[in-house]
């Protein structure tokens, strides 16, 4: 599975420890992120991270681009949650996911679900979009 991987500066120490806590579940997918998540992913956990510009530079539009032809999988972004929800990245991300059927988690506990789901294969279903 293609995983995408976005945070806000407030949430990208969250990012690190999330994808350290479960980085036997990620290294078995594909990881996708915006640069500056990816690379201090990538120094905390010595998972191989495909990264794009930085999100304000790109990145989450590349992100987005990825969604719309049907190349990643699963999203967590990790928002803060005093961000207008109207800020282009946020509602672009949130939109492509809904019309395409991407899960999609913005918070700790989402992700948590998400990622235990497709540990136990439950997204597999993905498959037949590809």
């Amino acid at each position: 599975m293609n995983i995408g991987l976005i945070a806000h500066d407030e949430k990208k120490k969250l990012m690190q420890n999330f994808c350290i806590a479960y980085r036997g579940i990620l290294n078995k997918h594909e990881l996708y992120a915006t640069a500056t998540t990816g690379r201090l992913i990538e120094e905390v956990t010595n998972l191989t991270i495909h990264k794009y510009l930085a999100g304000p530079l790109g990145g989450v539009q590349q992100i987005g681009s990825q969604i719309e032809h049907n190349m990643i999988d699963m999203v967590i972004f990790l928002r803060a949650p005093f961000k207008a929800p109207s800020e282009p990245d946020i509602f672009n991300i949130l939109h492509l996911c809904d019309e395409h059927n991407i899960p999609l988690a913005t918070n700790l506990a989402t992700a948590e679900l998400l990622i235990k789901a497709l540990d136990r294969g439950d997204l597999e279903w993905r498959e037949m979009y590809r």
